[in-house]
């Protein structure tokens, strides 16, 4: 397994695809499969079967998965999307920012 640059709640910003240039928050990362769950990115139609919980049944609009590859970390002091550094702070691995150099959280 490798590590991956991104993190739950991490803000991103997807490089392509249909919803190019959109931002938000990550729900989700799917570790085996390389992919994440983006709140607002890659909006998809799924019917469900009546159930106890939706009783009425239908179309319900959620999020799918989007790879990996295909998002970039936000910069939090610059807002911009920026490539991610691991290092290796005693024990604790440390992520930082390669346009500013800030240490994310």
């Amino acid at each position: 397994m490798s590590k991956l640059h991104i993190r739950k709640n991490d803000t991103v910003v997807v490089l392509s695809g249909g919803d190019k240039g959109k931002t938000g928050k990550v729900l989700k990362v799917l570790v085996e499969k390389n992919r994440a769950i983006v709140e607002g990115v890659n909006i998809v139609s799924k019917s469900m079967k009546p159930s106890a919980k939706n009783p009425q049944g239908g179309f319900v609009k959620q999020e799918a998965s989007i790879h990996i590859s295909n998002l970039s970390l936000i910069d939090p002091k610059s807002g911009k999307p920026t490539r991610v550094a691991i290092k290796h702070e005693g024990k604790n691995v440390v992520r930082i920012s390669k346009k500013s150099g800030e240490v994310i959280k």
